[in-house]
């Protein structure tokens, strides 16, 4: 496992590209850019930025554009994709392989599950021409809001892998083992996000024996992929502080 940083973590704190120079300089082994703006979307932004960021993965506000790739109107996907495109090329400058998809809203389009394999093998086919993976986020508004939703897609769309996100998976009601069997074998990623009051990453019942036992049953799934934190910290020590303590426990499982 790796243990990596999101720059959500400095939301609240800083503008991307600031939050991208702050996380650099903390003994992450991998980094994670959201980009959240269209602004941000654009390849001439991430090139001004990307030359001193080793970027493992990127994300969007995927109520931007992502819902519009699963239109059944092709102008409407056409929309979807230039900004899919967009978000792509600025993958590449950053050198990032994977691109993280939360998918449509699950309430707006009733698909079946071959409706949406379709879809979602147009996405993959194109995050592919970029040299990209296309991964699928656990989210209780999302495309993937419960378990066998993953592997119903797998099953139809072989080159998918996860991401299971634990905030989410606690917001949808269903048990973690339920989304661990799903994935089972696929997990690419799983993300650490905040307890707090405010969401902010908090130890308050969170030692270290029950991160133990979770990357345990990750580990157990087959997963060996990036563990993200995306709690939101104040400032860079608290977030050398948390992957101190996520490192320590990950080295130890």
């Amino acid at each position: 496992m790796k243990t990596g940083l999101s720059t959500v973590c400095l939301q609240k704190r800083a503008e991307t590209e600031a939050a991208l120079e702050i996380i650099n300089g903390v003994s992450a082994e991998v980094c994670e850019v959201y980009l959240q703006t269209f602004y941000e979307y654009r390849p001439e932004f991430a090139r001004k930025y990307a030359a001193n960021n080793a970027v493992f993965s990127v994300r969007v506000n995927p109520w931007n554009f992502e819902t519009q790739l699963f239109s059944p109107s092709r102008r409407v996907r056409g929309d979807g994709f230039y900004w899919l495109d967009q978000t792509l090329r600025s993958a590449q400058a950053f050198g990032a392989k994977n691109f993280i998809l939360q998918g449509l809203l699950n309430e707006s389009v009733a698909y079946s599950a071959d409706e949406l394999a379709n879809y979602l093998n147009e996405i993959i086919s194109f995050c592919a021409r970029y040299g990209v993976n296309t991964v699928l986020e656990t989210n209780s508004k999302g495309l993937y809001n419960r378990p066998e939703v993953f592997s119903a897609l797998k099953s139809r769309c072989p080159a998918l892998t996860g991401a299971l996100n634990l905030k989410q998976v606690n917001l949808s009601g269903y048990p973690l083992s339920a989304y661990l069997k799903d994935m089972q074998g696929a997990i690419s990623f799983a993300y650490l996000s905040g307890c707090g009051k405010n969401g902010e990453f908090c130890f308050t019942g969170q030692e270290k024996s029950e991160f133990k036992t979770l990357f345990s049953k990750l580990k157990d799934a087959g997963f060996d992929g990036a563990v993200i934190i995306d709690a939101p910290a104040e400032n860079v020590e608290e977030l050398k502080t948390i992957t101190e303590y996520i490192n320590e426990i990950i080295y130890n499982v």
